[in-house]
């Protein structure tokens, strides 16, 4: 299996139960935002969290086939200021603060936070979280 779509499954499955972000955020986690016909979110998904760009570079060596993996999750809120798209983010960096990602047909080498990017756009508000992880294929 590919490892960044298996890495994409444990990610999404971890937002999904942890309960601080669940408390702001309910069960909208997306890989592909739901949209009207004429391709707008509806401003009942909001907020929400989705699955943004993601960049795999190999990293391989003697006998040892390993994945560089860039992945961004993307908060997104239309509430008045910055605070709540703020703590989405923060909910989905304690997510994975001291938690064991678990991959079962590749392995995990590490997963750490590498910044957090917040972004106005009109009356939306994002912030692009993004990890960087490796990890090693059989």
């Amino acid at each position: 299996m590919d490892p960044t779509l298996e890495l994409q499954g444990a990610i999404v499955q971890r937002l999904r139960s942890f309960a601080p972000l669940t408390a702001l955020i309910g069960n909208r986690v997306y890989d592909e935002v739901p949209t009207d016909d004429s391709g707008a979110v509806s401003a009942a998904r909001f907020p929400y969290v989705s699955i943004g760009p993601t960049a795999s570079i190999s990293d391989d060596a003697d006998c040892v086939f390993a994945d560089d993996i860039t992945f961004q999750i993307d908060a997104w809120s239309i509430d008045v200021g910055m605070p709540e798209v703020r703590n989405i983010a923060y909910a989905v960096r304690q997510a994975f603060r001291g938690f064991e990602i678990v991959l079962t047909q590749n392995a995990l080498v590490s997963f750490e936070h590498e910044r957090t990017q917040y972004i106005r756009d009109g009356n939306v508000k994002h912030a692009a979280i993004r990890f960087t992880a490796l990890t090693e294929s059989p």
